[in-house]
């Protein structure tokens, strides 16, 4: 986890090194141990206000998926100069016309141990055919929190960003950080 400084940083580096005409705007920076991710909004289609919304849902995908294609050497080209300073993976998505699209992102594996009662509920998801393994079915329970718990998870952020710099001040503290990508700064992967 960075601070919401370094969060600002990151962000600032992106809005500085993305080409002008990459996106209308740059939506969201998201920063977790693994990856970036950077969503930009993009220009909607222009339809006439008769379209229908399979046609809406139509032009989207293809502005998305035009987008992507038209853009892939110059967010590559970015993409390599910030997982080099930065020691993570950088991903992209965009948002248009409401819809928002992730392109090829990092699916981290996370290792656990549950006891049977937690189990139980992994297996009871997939009896229900909501989800086809132990693994679907823990990451269909991860996705259910976070979409009810986003004000909780927020400030529990925050809280953390408070332990952070508290830490930061106390006598066993490292001194200033040299690169502004946060505590797991050193690279871990190409």
């Amino acid at each position: 986890m960075i601070t919401a400084e370094q969060h600002e940083k990151l962000r600032g580096w992106f809005a500085g090194r993305l080409p002008d005409d990459l996106f209308e705007s740059l939506g969201e920076v998201t920063v977790d141990r693994e990856e970036i991710t950077v969503i930009g909004r993009i220009p909607e289609p222009r339809l006439a206000e008769s379209a229908s919304d399979a046609e809406r849902e139509a032009a989207v995908g293809s502005r998305i998926q035009e987008f992507r294609e038209r853009t892939r050497d110059a967010r590559v080209a970015v993409a390599r100069e910030a997982e080099h300073r930065f020691g993570k993976k950088v991903s992209w998505g965009v948002e248009c016309g409401g819809e928002r699209a992730l392109f090829t992102h990092v699916a981290a594996p996370v290792m656990t141990r549950l006891r049977q009662p937690q189990r139980q509920v992994l297996d009871t998801l997939i009896a229900a055919g909501v989800a086809r393994s132990r693994s679907d079915a823990l990451a269909w329970c991860v996705r259910l929190v976070e979409r009810h718990a986003d004000d909780w998870l927020a400030e529990l952020r925050d809280s953390l960003e408070h332990v952070q710099r508290v830490r930061a001040q106390g006598p066993d503290a490292p001194g200033p950080v040299a690169d502004e990508a946060g505590p797991e700064d050193t690279p871990t992967d190409g």
